[in-house]
């Protein structure tokens, strides 16, 4: 026999330590990113629940815009790089790791020399980098997208992942697959095809 008032008891506390971990490392970020003087929302001094331009100087300055399906992929590849590497570990302790991976991206990404390559390398010209309040909710989101991983069949997960990255590809003419190989290997025929919407 397993299980009873005290095993629950036990994976409450586990649960409450892993969830208050997770905040802190979402706070740690955010006290980072205040640190290295990002602004906290919007120059334009109010916060929308979405930003629908994308090269705009609204774009990664309120809660969500176009990018976010991208966290939101993170995520569910987060879940799968843990799970891989923590097999036995809980999904707090998993997260934890994934909140570590998330915000020290979004750490990096804020900084000057990403915020550069961002420009140079991609259709993001006038990129600036992202609000406090941008960046913390790119983890949240991510964090959703991890839990989601978790709960939910593997291939529904990837079929979301897939209609994400076509759609926001479709629509913005951007995704996460094109984001990343723009910043690492640049190729001109896409930086003109995206400059083209």
């Amino acid at each position: 026999m397993t299980g009873g008032p005290i095993a629950t008891t036990v994976d409450t506390r586990a649960a409450r330590l892993w969830l208050g971990l997770a905040a802190g490392l979402l706070a740690a970020q955010i006290v980072i990113l205040f640190a290295m003087g990002r602004i906290p929302i919007c120059e334009c001094g109010y916060v929308k629940l979405f930003e629908p331009g994308v090269n705009t100087a609204g774009n990664s300055q309120h809660i969500g815009d176009w990018y976010t399906p991208s966290h939101i992929i993170h995520g569910f590849l987060f879940y799968g790089l843990a799970t891989l590497m923590m097999r036995r570990a809980t999904v707090g302790a998993k997260l934890s790791l994934a909140i570590i991976i998330e915000g020290a991206w979004e750490i990096l990404e804020n900084s000057p020399i990403i915020i550069d390559r961002y420009r140079t390398a991609t259709m993001a010209i006038g990129y600036t980098g992202d609000s406090v309040l941008n960046s913390a909710m790119d983890t949240v989101f991510m964090a959703l997208g991890f839990l989601f991983a978790a709960r939910a069949p593997v291939w529904l997960t990837i079929v979301i992942a897939v209609f994400f990255e076509l759609f926001t590809g479709w629509l913005i003419r951007d995704n996460l697959t094109l984001n990343v190989l723009m910043l690492v290997w640049p190729l001109d025929i896409v930086r003109e095809w995206q400059a083209a919407l």
